[in-house]
């Protein structure tokens, strides 16, 4: 396996590369000749500062791509033509036609192409969508003081793009009306951004998500028609919430904690793209739920910068 980009995240694919029982980190790239060195030496693999170098030479069954997002689609189409299946980061890309793209070529040579929503690896994520029935509503607050790490994009394709990802997977409709706000404050980009979705099976969703926040929250409820779930992403716990008639006493509220294990979620992304590799088999999170979750977030950005009137129906 191999690493293309190893700044603040991708430094952690190549860690985790080396920690996978089968794998082998046979690279890392970075157009920082510095860091890649920096990084191959500390982990004793190779190193390059051409993608096309790497992948000529060092050819692994498959790569991380995590550097900026413009970059995505012309690192991925280079590796994808090479027969090299690939994990890249989210947002996939920066256009759905380029999505489009990634997504052909990659059935048309049958490899792995699994984008890198981390969220759906979160214990807490991949224990609610096992018990989860019918969402009514669900609202999801993700908040952080702000980075000048982040500058290429704003708070959409950041940070609620991961919740756009896991409003999908949980709630099984159609979107028919989108609506959004957002600000700039501290960037070039929307720094805060708020968004309301309408589904088809009238499901209804609200996404809050700041980078400008002094308060560090990474929170999602979901009420259902008989129960409330609240899930933590950092600490990975959850907790479900009903309502039961007791005699003498009317409406008493019971909580419950469940237990399940917990790991890296990085780790079990990069566990699950190794074994589809191995095993020819498509990945949980492939290019289509990329793609979609993309189309939404290109939706909101519309609103937001005054592209698309409030309110317009539109079904994705």
């Amino acid at each position: 396996m191999g690493v293309v980009g190893v700044g603040h995240l991708g430094q952690h694919h190549a860690r985790i590369y080396t920690e996978i029982l089968g794998a082998q980190l046979v690279g890392v790239v970075d157009a920082n000749g510095e860091r890649a060195s920096a990084i191959g030496q500390h982990l004793g693999a190779p190193y390059y500062d051409d993608i096309d170098s790497f992948l000529d030479s060092a050819r692994p069954d498959g790569i991380s791509i995590v550097v900026p997002t413009t970059a995505h689609f012309e690192v991925a189409k280079k590796a994808l033509s090479r027969g090299i299946n690939v994990l890249i980061e989210k947002p996939v890309t920066t256009t759905v036609t380029e999505a489009e793209e990634l997504l052909s070529l990659a059935a048309k040579k049958d490899l792995v192409l699994q984008v890198g929503h981390i969220e759906r690896f979160n214990s807490a994520i991949q224990y609610v969508s096992k018990i989860s029935n019918t969402p009514m509503f669900l609202q999801s607050r993700r908040l952080g003081p702000f980075s000048p790490r982040i500058s290429d994009v704003g708070v959409v394709m950041d940070l609620m793009i991961h919740d756009i990802d896991i409003i999908l997977s949980l709630v099984k409709s159609k979107i028919v009306n989108i609506s959004a706000t957002g600000q700039k404050i501290r960037s070039n980009h929307e720094d805060i951004a708020s968004a309301q979705l309408s589904f088809e099976n009238g499901a209804m969703a609200h996404i809050l998500v700041s980078r400008v926040s002094e308060r560090r929250l990474r929170q999602m409820e979901i009420m259902e028609p008989e129960r409330y779930l609240s899930i933590n992403y950092e600490t990975q716990d959850v907790s479900i919430h009903r309502c039961v008639n007791q005699t003498g006493s009317g409406l008493v509220e019971i909580i419950e904690h469940p237990i399940f294990p917990k790991s890296e979620p990085l780790k079990l992304e990069l566990q699950h793209f190794v074994g589809c590799v191995r095993e020819g088999k498509q990945p949980l999170v492939g290019i289509s739920d990329g793609k979609r979750a993309l189309e939404i977030a290109v939706e909101i950005l519309k609103q937001i910068h005054g592209d698309r009137p409030m309110q317009e129906k539109k079904v994705i």
